[in-house]
């Protein structure tokens, strides 16, 4: 039974008028944070990081593809994965529809990867992604913009992600039913599946030189979640009660 309040069109009104103040408001506080974000300094990457891409090897600098501006998304897809990370790929699900707009607008966008080239190129086929793709395989890449970790950091607690050094992501004994869950469908064990994390990190390339200018992790990937901003707009919002109810694409049951 529906125990939501109901009420008249003027009342409704009145309520909405005082949401949309509210809405207001965020928007205004959401441009200041943009402003905030794009005043960061920008710190000069020293390592020569390499990449396996469709084209071949290349540098951080080449991912540009001629523009001076760099989105990468941290996409977990570990070596040990048989299947992209779901809320990774239910992120990604909205990337080929932007990238034309990004690029036209001096902004390359690619995801990056720890596994193989191979395995990232299959399972891209499989969803049908056409946006670039770099696997970051046996480099540092990964790890020092703390999305990946090694069994010896894992073992010793020595974490850091999202800008918090903690070891709670990876002792979770027992772990979480989602973490199960989300392990399983990637083929592995809990242990390998949390060794990499999502994220999103920005640099920009001036006079030849890349400069790292911004990353954000957890939580911080909720704007950049397509169907999550749709959802926050509908009657019931997320309605996340029952825990993980998303799937990649082709796993939902035909209706």
């Amino acid at each position: 039974m529906n125990k939501h309040p109901t009420g008249t069109r003027e009342q409704w009104l009145k309520a909405r008028l005082e949401l949309l103040e509210a809405e207001k408001e965020l928007t205004r506080r959401g441009d200041a944070l943009a402003r905030q974000r794009q005043a960061l300094p920008w710190v000069h990457v020293d390592k020569d990081y390499r990449f396996e891409t469709e084209t071949g090897s290349v540098a951080l600098a080449d991912l540009f593809q001629g523009r001076s501006q760099l989105l990468v998304y941290h996409f977990m897809l570990g070596p040990d994965y048989e299947a992209g990370c779901p809320s990774c790929s239910a992120i990604a699900d909205g990337f080929n529809g932007i990238v034309v707009h990004l690029t036209n607008h001096d902004v390359a966008l690619t995801a990056v990867s720890r596994a193989p080239l191979s395995k990232i190129l299959a399972y891209k086929q499989r969803m049908g992604w056409t946006f670039p793709w770099a696997s970051s395989h046996g480099g540092d890449f990964n790890y020092d913009f703390n999305v990946s970790f090694t069994e010896e950091q894992q073992r010793e607690g020595d974490i850091e992600y999202n800008y918090e050094r903690s070891t709670h992501a990876m002792e979770m004994s027992p772990p979480p039913e989602p973490v199960v869950q989300f392990a399983t469908c990637c083929g592995t064990d809990v242990k390998t599946y949390v060794r990499d994390k999502p994220g999103l990190s920005a640099f920009v390339l001036h006079e030849g030189e890349v400069y790292h200018t911004y990353s954000t992790y957890a939580r911080g990937l909720d704007g950049v979640w397509g169907m999550y901003q749709w959802l926050d707009r509908a009657p019931l919002g997320r309605n996340e009660a029952d825990g993980v109810w998303w799937r990649r694409h082709d796993e939902y049951a035909t209706r």
